[in-house]
């Protein structure tokens, strides 16, 4: 109930509050930037906008993996791989501001539907949860690299968030593979992209 409870507030803050990063952004070093032509403006802010939906995602993935298991150090692990995703949160959100864009409108649905897939990965068991993060960050690091190709080379500021944001989400793969996860069957790792698909493709614009 404990870990239920947690879960709840976690996800109200996540999506009502503002994040607190417990690091510093990236952006920063590059807060005297030029201004960006408004189609690149509003490029980034739409690729950051995808970017800050995909954390939204692992806060409601981690929470919910680490609500059910019953391993006390797995628990942390997903605990303190949530709070770098925190940091990740907060790091979008504020790039958002900066370009002038907003958050998905959907960003509810995204955590919910998130959350529902975490509880289910969990319950089957933590080598499968653990698969899960896996496959999960894989697809997000090849998606942020697919970013730093499309970023404009001027916003710099976003780009150092993207990079860093990788490297973090691929040394989370390679902590989950080390603690013994499980690897998805084709068909579910088809249907996680097929799903990561419908979800970048509506925030974008939404």
């Amino acid at each position: 109930m404990d870990s239920l409870l947690i879960a709840a507030d976690k996800a109200l803050r996540t999506l009502f509050a503002r994040p607190r990063a417990s690091e510093t952004s990236p952006a920063q070093a590059h807060a005297a930037q030029p201004d960006l032509p408004d189609a690149e403006r509003r490029l980034s802010g739409a690729l950051m906008r995808v970017n800050h939906v995909g954390e939204v995602c692992a806060q409601a993935l981690y929470l919910a993996q680490a609500a059910v298991t019953r391993d006390p150090q797995l628990r942390e692990h997903l605990l303190e791989a949530a709070q770098e995703e925190t940091d990740h949160l907060a790091w979008t959100r504020e790039r958002l501001e900066a370009l002038g864009a907003r958050p998905s409108l959907l960003n509810p649905l995204w955590f919910g539907g998130a959350f529902a897939l975490g509880l289910a990965a969990a319950k089957v068991g933590d080598r499968v949860s653990l698969g899960f993060v896996v496959e999960t960050e894989n697809q997000v690091s090849a998606h942020l690299q697919g970013h730093l190709a499309r970023l404009p080379e001027a916003d710099a500021a976003s780009r150092a968030v993207v990079a860093r944001m990788k490297e973090d989400e691929e040394r989370h793969a390679t902590q989950a593979q080390t603690a013994g996860a499980q690897e998805l069957p084709p068909a579910a790792k088809a249907l996680m992209k097929a799903a990561a698909k419908v979800m970048t493709t509506t925030a974008h614009y939404i």
